[in-house]
């Protein structure tokens, strides 16, 4: 695949997703080995490098190795052939450890302020540590990191517990990050939050009477967590109400207070308003008090008037 672009990569993958899903079901129980191997015949060396990427990519990695591989279970002869149900390792663990070294301790502070203020900046492991403890001072969590940076959850954690690993492996102690668990809550508190936010409390708000993030009280209300507590659950905004409102605080539509509130400052005026004009000007009035008014050039008032 290396003889490929970008998009053509992207594009072979797709076309051998349904393959890897054939291949999954057939090695999950609807076929055998000779279905198998007929699969494979029909691929060239580079549909089969891309077949593999797309398997791998159909794995979690984090789901402990007895469940991804426990329905092999014995094979022919009556041997286990996989770790027992009971195996807590995840398949990351057995993933082969990068032979890299650790990185300098030199860190980039700019870049480091730049990543808590939520730009995008590349990092080094040194400084991704220094900027969770940035974080972790803020009273930010790594499922916080996560959600300040738009990442897929666990990124962060996957990320400071694999270093924490290569730490272990190369005998250096690993720094302490400052990282608090999260705070726990009692039913009552929950009930008593959502109710709040449902009267129209901040996330911010409710969240600094408890001392914890707006993020964490965002995903008590939602029910992210706690949702076997009570209280008013908050219902997620539809994709239709989100359109709406961005198109009402800042598209291009005449009715959007984008357009009625900065149109001026473009030296635009909307419908309602150059209908007004003409009016007023064939009424007699004054073009620069008409300018003054809607706050815009004389020559804008020309423009539209009777």
């Amino acid at each position: 695949m290396s003889g490929l672009n970008a998009e053509q990569r992207g594009d072979l993958a797709e076309q051998m997703l349904p393959t890897a899903a054939h291949l999954a079901v057939l090695v999950h129980g609807d076929g055998g080995p000779e279905d198998v191997a007929d699969v494979l015949a029909g691929l060239d060396e580079t549909q089969k490098n891309a077949l593999i990427v797309v398997l791998a990519g159909l794995v979690d990695p984090e789901q402990p190795v007895g469940k991804a591989l426990g329905w092999l279970d014995f094979n022919e002869h009556g041997s286990l052939t996989v770790p027992s149900w009971s195996e807590a390792r995840s398949v990351r663990d057995l993933a082969p450890e990068p032979a890299d070294e650790l990185d300098d301790d030199f860190v980039d502070q700019v870049a480091v302020t730049k990543f808590v203020r939520g730009f995008r900046v590349e990092l080094t492991d040194t400084d991704f540590l220094a900027a969770v403890q940035a974080c972790a001072a803020l009273g930010m969590t790594l499922a916080d990191v996560d959600a300040l940076r738009r990442w897929p959850a666990k990124t962060a954690e996957n990320w400071v517990n694999r270093l924490r690993k290569r730490y272990q492996r190369a005998g250096r102690v690993f720094p302490d990050l400052g990282l608090a668990k999260p705070r726990a809550f009692t039913e009552e508190e929950v009930i008593h939050i959502r109710e709040r936010s449902q009267a129209g409390a901040s996330d911010v708000e409710v969240g600094m009477s408890y001392g914890v993030t707006r993020e964490t009280i965002r995903s008590i209300v939602t029910g992210k967590r706690y949702a076997g507590f009570g209280g008013p659950i908050r219902q997620a905004r539809s994709e239709k109400s989100l359109k709406a409102s961005r198109e009402h605080m800042c598209g291009h539509g005449d009715e959007s207070q984008a357009a009625q509130h900065g149109s001026w400052r473009r030296g635009v005026l909307i419908p309602q308003q150059r209908d007004e004009i003409r009016r007023r000007t064939a009424d007699g009035e004054g073009v620069k008090e008409l300018a003054l008014e809607y706050q815009v050039s004389t020559q804008t008032i020309r423009d539209h008037a009777a």
